[in-house]
């Protein structure tokens, strides 16, 4: 009886084995990405969005009212400040001007024969030939016709200057815009709309607010030392132009809790555009040897912010103090020492003390894909484990017992 149970007994024990052998999982090494700890100088910057602005613009009206007969300039050229830009018909200006040159010659001659009578009457008037009223009414004449030549030589000032008007130049140099009256119009003295604008680009400025807690800051730090600006165009192509802190607001808007700075570029390539809208950073101040590690070193979860390192090929987590952003990187303010070295891809699958191996010539923030034998490995334990599983459930369902192998043969 002992003898017949042995062998089944025996061959149950071996199939028991058999399982738990296929359903030992295959752990695999969890590839990461590694970057060294720097110590290195970190600005200090401000970022905003910024709004660029001519430093000068002029709207040119005319001063007089004439038809226009010349345009110098073709529409979006560069001008140069005294450049003439438009005619207006001057003939009826230079007339006026002939005119009035006209009427001092006469007034002039006028005043010099009652200069003459005013003196002969004055002689006379001590030989008692004529009375002191009558010498007195020609000094009248000669003062009252001195004042006429006065207003005559005004007059020529102003006639000469509408004459001047009907040549209009360029007050700056810059580019001009839209022509908005052509050739052949009749222009108006003074008209609501200009005939054109010219924007001045060289140099040019740029307008963004900044937080106001950061108000005081830049007021320090902007004390004798003139502050570096820096704006790029908001797709980020091209290399940032760099100009100077030029204008800080004397009152915080109470909307929007900020206050408006103005930073003037030189703009010699002419990369900055009136209206253009660029991202400007402003620097205030330089750490000199700060701690920096990549953006995607820093984790956050519940024991705060920490970041992975490799100790004898493991993963260990160590907690941090971050300090601020900085281009390139995070500043942490305590918990890490330049040299060391802490985990950039690859977190998502870490644990403590999980086995890792590490991958150099990967780009930090790039998703490292594991080796093709690991995969291969962690593959083929999910498909063992899934085909376990699926047996399992299927010789549950149809309530039958695993098949067992065949019993040994009895010997003689």
């Amino acid at each position: 009886m002992l003898r017949s149970l042995r062998y089944p007994l025996l061959a149950a024990l071996v199939f028991v084995g058999a399982c738990q052998e296929e359903k030992k999982e295959v752990r695999a090494k969890v590839p990461v990405t590694v970057a060294t700890v720097e110590s290195r100088p970190a600005p200090y910057t401000l970022v905003a969005n910024g709004v660029v602005e001519p430093l000068q613009s002029v709207g040119i009206n005319s001063q007089i009212s004439g038809v226009l007969t010349k345009v110098t300039f073709r529409e979006g050229d560069e001008v140069r400040a005294g450049q003439v830009l438009f005619q207006i018909d001057p003939r009826p200006f230079r007339a006026a001007l002939d005119a009035a040159e006209a009427t001092l010659a006469k007034d002039q001659a006028q005043l010099d024969n009652a200069k003459r009578q005013a003196d002969r009457y004055a002689s006379l008037v001590k030989d008692r030939s004529v009375t002191e009223a009558d010498a007195d009414q020609f000094v009248a004449n000669a003062r009252a016709l001195a004042a006429t030549v006065q207003a005559d030589r005004a007059q020529i000032e102003v006639a000469q200057l509408n004459l001047d008007y009907a040549t209009i130049r360029a007050p700056l140099t810059g580019r001009t815009g839209s022509l908005l009256v052509k050739q052949g119009n009749l222009v108006r003295a003074l008209g609501t709309a200009p005939l054109v604008v010219i924007n001045q680009l060289r140099p040019i400025a740029v307008r963004f607010p900044v937080p106001e807690r950061e108000f005081p800051e830049i007021l320090r730090r902007s004390k004798g030392k003139e502050l570096v600006v820096r704006a790029q165009s908001k797709d980020g192509r091209g290399v940032p132009l760099e100009g100077k802190l030029a204008f800080v607001d004397n009152a915080v808007d109470t909307l929007t809790g900020s206050v408006v700075l103005k930073a003037h570029f030189v703009n010699t390539d002419g990369q900055l555009w009136p209206g253009q809208f660029v991202t400007v950073s402003l620097e205030l101040y330089v750490d000199e040897n700060a701690t920096v590690v990549p953006t995607e070193a820093v984790q956050t979860g519940q024991v705060g912010t920490y970041v992975f390192m490799i100790h004898d090929g493991k993963a260990q987590i160590k907690s941090v103090t971050v300090g601020r952003t900085t281009e390139g990187g995070v500043i942490i303010s305590k918990g890490l020492e330049p040299g060391e070295e802490v985990v950039t891809d690859g977190q998502s699958r870490l644990a403590v003390g999980a086995a890792v191996e590490v991958r150099h010539g990967v780009a930090a923030g790039s998703v490292a894909a594991p080796a093709a034998g690991d995969d291969a490995k962690v593959r083929g334990g999910e498909s063992r484990d899934a085909a376990a599983s699926d047996s399992s459930k299927a010789g549950a369902a149809k309530g039958t017992p695993p098949k067992s192998p065949p019993a040994a043969k009895a010997g003689p």
